[in-house]
């Protein structure tokens, strides 16, 4: 799997609790999480996310609650792929669980800037800056979790494993 887009990028420590605010988290639809998502941290996420398919940040990004309401959020707002120099446990697996990519490059993360065109090759790990031109090599993921991401998520891998589709 491809991803291709220019980034919107933030700094460290990322908390769920920007990602969406607790003050929203009475809803599971997420359509609503998306639509308040990042809304404290940067009001112009909606905007940006209309064109911007990669998000960029730091260190320990997802950190805070264990909330799943944070990667569906990310995911519903059109961003396809998040990389940053480490996550939360707790966020990585929550998104693996919902099929959002995320990967941990903390070169990448350091040199890549917003605006920047990157596109990533999932299954390889290759990270490519079109804008600069650098290049990084970030640890693909192991195979069954590339089925988890590529069934949407945890629950449509298991579904299609059952019904022998996958």
């Amino acid at each position: 799997m491809n991803v291709q887009s220019t980034v919107i990028k933030y700094g460290d420590h990322v908390d769920t609790d920007v990602i969406i605010p607790a003050r929203y988290l009475n809803t599971t639809d997420p359509a609503e999480l998306a639509s308040h998502c990042m809304e404290d941290l940067d009001a112009d996420f909606k905007q940006k996310s209309a064109k911007s398919r990669i998000i960029v940040a730091g260190r320990n990004f997802g950190c805070g609650s264990s909330r799943e309401h944070a990667p569906i959020a990310i995911k519903e707002s059109g961003i396809q792929l998040v990389i940053a120099d480490s996550f939360a446990r707790i966020f990585y697996r929550n998104a693996i669980d919902i099929g959002l990519p995320i990967i941990e490059c903390p070169a990448a993360a350091a040199s890549i800037q917003e605006g920047d065109e990157v596109a990533v090759d999932l299954d390889t790990g290759a990270i490519a800056n079109v804008t600069t031109g650098e290049r990084f090599t970030a640890a693909p993921f192991p195979p069954f979790i590339q089925e988890i991401i590529a069934c949407g998520g945890i629950a449509s891998y298991v579904r299609r494993k059952m019904e022998g589709q996958a």
